[in-house]
């Protein structure tokens, strides 16, 4: 696939759309479009705050949107309470537009608790599924430990990391749902893919929006323990 019929977008929170808000602001997050240039069709990633914002960004630029794609539950990505407020999410775009909504297995009823949205809406996946926008496709990494059902979305030498692996640190591991031993399970798992991978995280949480997966591996101190063991001496507190 030649890399001009890829659409990909990476849109941060607070500067690309939500610019008024002072929670989006504040957090940081990443949305990311994936689709097709020839077909029309994209997905969204871990549409919040503002799915109105968002979906004007896709009329403009001429794509149709076939689906979301939910990294995992938190309500920064998917939409619901936080911190006292109410963010948009996956339940507002519904009514907007219905799309199918991509979840792992194991995330779908947390997915359901955080947004109230209703289990007849996920198409649900295992890790290594694929999924074709157009003709561009998409393969699901089953990555736990920030949650049960974390999920990376992986699209010609890009790896939509959600919160599983930022360029400077890795998601919690001491919320609900989280285990930090699967954490250091699913960093081992994406710290094989090949160093040129370009990892493209959820919130930028480091200067750059994005970097070669070998210069995280080299310079991450997650990625600094040997073994299980060790990892869960530094990290699992």
């Amino acid at each position: 696939m030649t890399q001009d019929r890829l659409y990909f977008r990476q849109l941060l929170s607070g500067r690309d759309f939500a610019k008024s808000d002072h929670l989006a602001n504040q957090m940081v997050n990443f949305v990311y479009l994936i689709g097709d240039r020839q077909t029309r069709e994209c997905v969204i990633v871990d549409p919040a705050y503002a799915v109105k914002d968002l979906l004007e960004i896709i009329a403009k630029d001429e794509m149709n949107l076939t689906g979301v794609l939910a990294t995992h539950y938190h309500p920064d990505h998917v939409g619901g309470s936080m911190m006292g407020m109410n963010i948009e999410g996956v339940a507002t775009l519904l009514e907007l537009q219905h799309v199918p909504i991509h979840v792992n297995n194991d995330e779908a009823n947390w997915v359901t608790r955080t947004t109230g949205i209703s289990d007849t809406d996920f198409v649900k996946h295992s890790g290594g599924d694929k999924l074709s926008v157009g003709e561009i496709e998409i393969t699901f990494v089953h990555t736990p430990g920030h949650t049960p059902g974390s999920q990376c979305f992986l699209v010609e030498q890009r790896l939509v990391a959600g919160d599983t692996l930022f360029l400077e640190g890795c998601g919690r591991t001491d919320l609900p749902g989280s285990d930090p031993g699967q954490m250091f399970s699913s960093l081992q798992k994406l710290s094989q893919m090949p160093p040129d991978t370009l990892v493209c995280p959820g919130h930028q949480y480091s200067a750059m929006p994005s970097s070669n997966l070998g210069d995280v591996v080299a310079t991450n101190h997650v990625f600094k323990p040997q073994s299980q063991e060790q990892w869960l001496e530094w990290f699992a507190r």
